[in-house]
């Protein structure tokens, strides 16, 4: 199976006008995401790592507390893909129906 095409910059330009919060940084897709603790950043990364695990593509990601970071790229396409475009915006959703833990 042949790799991903990598996109042009205008076409990453395009795409980041429809990925609120999310950057390019260092040839990645970046966003940060903030949460209300340990608990709710731990369970948002578990349903991204679901979702990355059933569509075979994985986050560069780490987890401070709160806070995830995540960075996207094809490494076989040695850059920003449609892959990359299309799990950014299914984090983007998930991220969304996330909400703070709460104090029990």
């Amino acid at each position: 199976m042949a790799a991903p095409t990598k996109l042009s910059g205008s076409q990453i330009e395009n795409a980041l006008r429809a990925l609120p919060g999310w950057s390019l940084r260092e040839g990645k897709l970046h966003r940060d995401f903030k949460f209300g603790d340990f608990s709710a950043a731990f369970a948002f990364m578990t349903r991204v790592a679901l979702v990355a695990e059933k569509r075979d593509h994985h986050p560069e990601w780490s987890n401070v507390w709160s806070r995830v970071s995540i960075d996207l790229t094809t490494h076989e396409s040695d850059g920003i893909t449609e892959r990359d475009v299309a799990l950014a915006q299914r984090i983007s959703d998930l991220a969304k129906d996330s909400s703070p833990a709460r104090d029990l």
